[in-house]
């Protein structure tokens, strides 16, 4: 079987992360009113319990599930005046943060449920 070349791109893949929550209304204040996110999309015209919240080119679904109480990672690189930002954006909002390892030196942010957001703080783009 021929091996396909290593340069050649053949899809592009689009991912998007999904959060479950137990209450999408609480998550969405968190992440749009906290976070600095804007609501893309939300189903049965803001009352359905799915919805897609964005920055820069972050997208992250939001789901309220009763029957699901797993948790989700998301890892992000940002360039330096990304993270600066964010630095000042969760002191001014008094978001509870935490420095962390995860392959590299990581800012944690938990949303309400548990669901984690880690910023690189080394090699920024």
């Amino acid at each position: 079987m021929e091996q396909p070349d290593e340069q050649t791109i053949d899809h592009f893949w689009y991912m998007r992360p999904v959060f479950f929550v137990a209450d999408i209304q609480r998550a969405i204040e968190f992440y749009v009113d906290q976070l600095g996110f804007k609501k893309k999309w939300h189903e049965a015209d803001g009352k359905g319990t799915v919805c897609q919240v964005d920055r820069g080119s972050c997208e992250i679904i939001l789901c309220q599930d009763a029957t699901r109480d797993d948790r989700s990672r998301v890892f992000l690189e940002l360039s330096r005046a990304a993270v600066d930002q964010l630095l000042k954006e969760v002191a001014e909002r008094s978001i509870p943060t935490k420095r962390s390892w995860w392959g590299y030196e990581v800012l944690q942010i938990d949303d309400p449920d548990g669901n984690e957001l880690l910023v690189c703080l080394e090699n920024l783009l």
